[in-house]
């Protein structure tokens, strides 16, 4: 069995029915246990981004959201969404936007609990949080070698996942659309991506956080209009494509009733590639934000997975189907014919991801398309790898942050950084679908591992949203205090409510009104 074998059978393992099942089951249950936050905080959560707050040590919701965003607005958003077209149907598309839905719901509990039981990193002072912090803490008073070993866990899959398996991905999209529009070889892509990437990640959280909020709002706007113009060039086919996108999500049209489970698996495993609800990245981001209440973040992370799932990819998937630009490669189906009549669909020898959205744009601005995408997806691209490496680097120090010999936790944070070039290096000259099956696998061992366990652990983040709300009914900003709610191992709050912490926005303020309370 060949290396590409051994990884196309794990990767089937992984994301098998169980997987599928689990990330839309448990959304849909966070969804009910929550009253369906994600469409009743909506005001909420565009407050939070609006005044949320910052000091020195932390980011603002705006920047932590712009953090997340720079994780999950990738390839996934342009060759992931071409990908399941091309082997789930454009029904798939319904179910990035069913797990988008879902997912908000998930991603609340997940970035909540990532605020909870966020620490302050001794040698930075920054705010440090996510699955790993969060899985050792809230059962440490009951089974702490349980907790400490799940928490070891994950915290290990994520660097393996944030270095080694998801930044080739990223790397091999940016190459090929490159090399696409202007033919320059991926090698000379990789080498100048590993340079540019090299002088980011040694700055630390503050020069991501300072990077993402400048370039990720600009990106993705950026794109969402060229597809808004798109929509208005071809407005008449908007019929044609919903029709497409929900006929063909429930197998009503003959064409694609034999791949109707593909259209699911596709556009689930695709959309939690792209909006990362579940997968337990977006707690990552949410723990280095400066908030007086956990559940605020929650809601700023679960409006990060709209923004990613419904504006960004949906603008990608209607600029594939409005103009007929791709083809489906499962059951020898190829329906870009019957989209549009006269569209010419494209050739099969065109391989699935940029390619698509290229020609796609390529038909509606001749000569434009290959260059605009390779340049958005550049910034895309750039920007979530550096995301990925922040993650894995916040692991590494969930892992050494104990550790007596900082000399040896600074090689090993040196290491990290070389994993992570070394793999951008290697997966932008690689072939796609290597690269896919790798990434595939690490996003599927992180939700594997991050839903099941928020699931045991989603207590606490539901006794912060029930403590927001009536706060709210009460008139109040909301301050966190983790002990009058029965919430254990929360250090940091406990720190900020008795003014044990030098700095941090709204400490003083916090004290006075819960005293007041």
């Amino acid at each position: 069995m060949t290396f590409a074998d051994r990884i196309s059978t794990a990767n089937e393992l992984i994301w098998s029915i169980p997987l599928i099942a689990l990330c839309l089951l448990a959304g849909l249950y966070f969804s009910l246990r929550t009253g369906f936050l994600q469409v009743r905080h909506i005001p909420d959560m565009l407050s939070q981004l609006r005044k949320g707050e910052k000091s020195e040590d932390g980011t603002s919701s705006f920047q932590s959201l712009m953090m997340s965003l720079a994780g999950r607005v990738g390839m996934g958003n342009i060759g992931g969404v071409a990908t399941a077209i091309a082997f789930g149907g454009p029904g798939a598309v319904f179910w990035m936007w069913t797990s988008a839905f879902l997912g908000a719901a998930t991603s609340f509990i997940e970035c909540t609990l990532g605020q909870i039981y966020k620490e302050k990193d001794p040698d930075t002072g920054e705010y440090r949080g996510g699955p790993a912090y969060y899985f050792e803490k809230a059962y440490k008073h009951k089974a702490r070698g349980l907790s400490l070993t799940y928490g070891i866990l994950f915290a290990v899959v994520t660097i393996l996942a944030m270095s080694f398996f998801l930044p080739g991905v990223q790397a091999n999209g940016m190459a090929s659309a490159i090399d696409s529009a202007w033919g320059v070889p991926t090698w000379v892509t990789a080498i100048g991506l590993v340079i540019l990437l090299g002088f980011i990640v040694i700055g630390g959280v503050k020069r991501i956080a300072n990077f993402a909020v400048i370039v990720v709002p600009a990106m993705a706007l950026l794109y969402i209009l060229i597809a808004v113009v798109v929509f208005f060039v071809n407005f008449t086919a908007i019929p044609e494509v919903f029709g497409l996108i929900f006929g063909s999500a429930f197998g009503v049209q003959p064409v694609f009733g034999a791949i109707l489970g593909l259209a699911v698996k596709w556009g689930v495993q695709r959309g939690i590639y792209s909006n990362e609800a579940g997968q337990g990245t977006g707690p990552h981001a949410a723990a280095a934000a400066e908030v007086s209440h956990p559940a605020k973040q929650g809601f700023a992370q679960a409006f990060a997975v709209y923004i990613d799932t419904l504006f960004v990819c949906s603008a990608t998937a209607f600029i594939i189907i409005s103009t007929g630009m791709y083809n489906t490669f499962a059951g020898e189906v190829w329906p870009s014919d019957v989209i549009q009549e006269g569209s010419g669909g494209l050739s099969t020898d065109v391989e699935p991801g940029p390619g698509f959205v290229q020609q796609g744009l390529d038909s509606v601005f001749p000569g434009a398309g290959p260059s605009f995408i390779a340049i958005v997806l550049a910034f895309f691209v750039f920007t979530t790898i550096v995301a990925y490496y922040y993650m894995a680097e916040t692991n590494l120090n969930y892992l050494t942050r104990k550790m007596t010999n900082r000399l040896a936790a600074r090689a090993m944070q040196r290491a990290l950084q070389a994993l992570v070039l070394v793999s951008v290096a290697y997966g932008a000259v690689t072939t796609a679908g290597a690269a896919w099956g790798l990434g595939d696998i690490g996003v599927g061992s992180m939700a594997w591992l991050n839903i099941v366990g928020i699931l045991f652990l989603q207590g606490p983040a539901l006794k912060a949203l029930k403590d927001y709300r009536e706060q709210k009914k009460r008139g109040l900003d909301p301050q966190f205090d983790p002990r009058r709610l029965g919430i254990e191992n929360a250090t940091f709050w406990e720190d900020r409510v008795d003014g044990r912490l030098e700095s941090g926005a709204g400490a003083e303020r916090a004290e006075k009104q819960l005293d007041r309370d």
